[in-house]
């Protein structure tokens, strides 16, 4: 008998039912296999059923699966002690979550606190979440539209023009929050020369600078926080979707200067920092130190990479050029990507959009040399029949 109660609809189905995951892979209801390279916007970095995080949810089950952190627990106190090898080294201080919105939100306030302005700085084709207070600094009119006004004041700047940051970042400005690379932006990649523009208009004066390492983070892009390629340090960090191989978990991280300035009462989570997340959270920390994550996913994506270049030379009057870094990588189309999206589900690759143009691949870092070629098998099937036509 079907039900009467209806799911709200926020993402328009996929028509496909799935039944299992295992590593990059998941299968439908059918027993048909894809290569998984939607992962979940991102979630599934460490594939799915990563043994390390099920190993430690399944010994944490059964022992504690609720705890408030006004408590100190074992699971607390071993996730900690790996939490410290993955954060940089200058974040000191760090508040545990259950999502990348709820992360944004608590950076937001803390900047808010900290500097006792009220003005942020944002860019073009943000995106941090869709909270209030995260949709506030993200950029898609779409996606605001209805909600306003927010409880911030927010100006969008050209992502990659170290200029405009120079000219528009002030006394009144109490953060600026950037992506190292924009995920749900078009997978556009900030330049060393942009990111540095941005520490030293925020030291000049005496804004923080927020890095949004929410899908960037956590090795995908080849190493292990993306805002590092520029050499600088943030004064909050904050990190999601890969860190619990799937289960939801969220890091805010802060620098001594402004850590030791939050008090009891700023901010709380019923279940943020949960035994269970906790669990997962040492488990992916563990498969990140203990099978070379960085490594392995800064070799796939150099081949993937070098995949994406050649199907784009090969179909350039269906595609325009590759984007991202590592793997945190897409194709920009000369038309909508959905099209492609849903053919290539048909050929057994999951993928996803970014931006109006950009089909967007996050696959596990486990991707294989052989799941490459497969999925430049799908590509060029998909692409090669392709017309352009307008986004």
């Amino acid at each position: 008998m079907d039900s009467t109660l209806k799911f709200v609809r926020f993402y328009a189905p996929r028509d496909l039912k799935l039944v299992r995951g295992e590593g990059q892979y998941l299968w439908d209801i059918y027993g048909k296999r894809y290569l998984d390279c939607h992962t979940a916007h991102g979630v599934a970095f460490l594939g799915h059923r990563n043994p390390w995080v099920v190993q430690e949810l399944k010994k944490q089950l059964d022992e504690l699966i609720t705890a408030s952190p006004i408590f100190a627990t074992q699971a607390m106190e071993e996730a900690v002690k790996l939490l410290e090898k993955a954060l940089p080294k200058n974040l000191a201080y760090f508040y545990l979550l259950n999502s990348g919105s709820e992360g944004i939100e608590l950076a937001l306030k803390a900047a808010r606190k900290v500097t006792k302005r009220r003005r942020f700085i944002s860019f073009i084709n943000a995106f941090h979440g869709r909270t209030m207070g995260a949709l506030a600094v993200t950029w898609n009119p779409r996606y605001r539209k209805d909600y306003d006004p927010f409880p911030w004041e927010v100006e969008f700047l050209p992502y990659n023009d170290p200029g405009a940051v120079e000219k528009k970042v002030d006394e009144n400005v109490a953060a600026v929050i950037v992506e190292p690379v924009q995920g749900e932006g078009g997978l556009a990649a900030a330049s060393p020369e942009f990111l540095r523009a941005v520490r030293d208009s925020c030291d000049r004066h005496g804004a923080l600078m927020i890095v949004d390492e929410i899908q960037s983070g956590f090795g995908r892009t080849g190493i292990l926080w993306a805002h590092q390629r520029a050499d600088i340090k943030s004064d909050i960090m904050v990190a999601g979707k890969s860190l619990g191989g799937g289960f939801p978990i969220s890091v805010t991280a802060f620098s001594e200067e402004v850590g030791s300035k939050l008090e009891a009462g700023d901010h709380g989570s019923t279940f943020g920092g949960n035994p269970l997340a906790l669990a997962a959270l040492k488990g992916g920390i563990r498969a990140l130190l203990e099978d070379n994550v960085v490594e392995k996913a800064a070799e796939a994506g150099k081949l993937l990479t070098k995949t994406l270049e050649e199907v784009v030379s090969e179909h350039e009057s269906a595609a325009r050029g590759a984007r991202g870094i590592g793997l945190m990588a897409g194709i920009e189309l000369r038309t909508n990507p959905m099209k492609a999206v849903q053919e290539l589900q048909g050929r057994g690759v999951l993928a996803l959009r970014a931006g109006l143009t950009v089909l967007r691949l996050l696959p596990p870092y486990l991707i294989t040399r052989r799941d490459i070629e497969f999925l430049r098998g799908a590509l060029d099937g998909v692409l090669a029949a392709m017309k352009p036509e307008p986004a």
